[in-house]
C-alpha cells in the first residue's frame, strides 16, 4: 500500500482527531480513505447524472427536429385546467375547505 503525506491546518487536524476519538474511524488513514471513497462515489454519481442529461438533451433535440414538440402555453393551459378541476373535486363539505388551504368567504 502506498503512503502519502498531507499538511492540514491545526483546526482540520483537531477535527480529524475528534472523529477518531469518537470511534467512527480507527485512524487518520481510515478517515482519509473514507473521504476518498465518498468522493469517488459522488464523482461516479455526477458522471451518471451528466450522461443521463446528455442523453435527454440529444433526445429532446431529435424530437424538436422531428417536430415532436408541444406548445408551452398549451401545456400550461391544460395543467392549469387540470389543477382547477382537482381542487373542485377535493372540496370538503360546506365549510369551504380545500386540501391545504381555506376558501375565501
Amino acid at each position: 500500500m502506498a503512503s502519502m503525506n498531507v499538511s492540514v491546518p491545526d483546526p482540520m487536524r483537531d477535527w480529524v482527531q475528534t472523529r477518531i476519538d469518537t470511534g467512527k474511524y480507527a485512524s487518520v488513514s481510515d478517515y482519509v480513505r473514507d473521504l476518498i471513497r465518498r468522493d469517488q462515489s459522488r464523482s461516479a454519481d455526477e458522471e451518471r447524472w451528466l450522461t443521463k442529461l446528455d442523453t435527454t438533451l440529444f433526445e429532446s433535440l431529435a424530437d424538436s427536429e422531428a417536430e415532436r414538440v408541444h406548445d408551452a402555453a398549451g401545456v400550461f393551459d391544460r395543467l392549469s385546467a387540470n389543477i382547477l378541476q382537482w381542487l373542485k373535486r377535493k372540496r370538503l363539505g360546506e365549510a369551504g375547505f380545500y386540501i391545504g388551504c381555506r376558501a375565501q368567504p
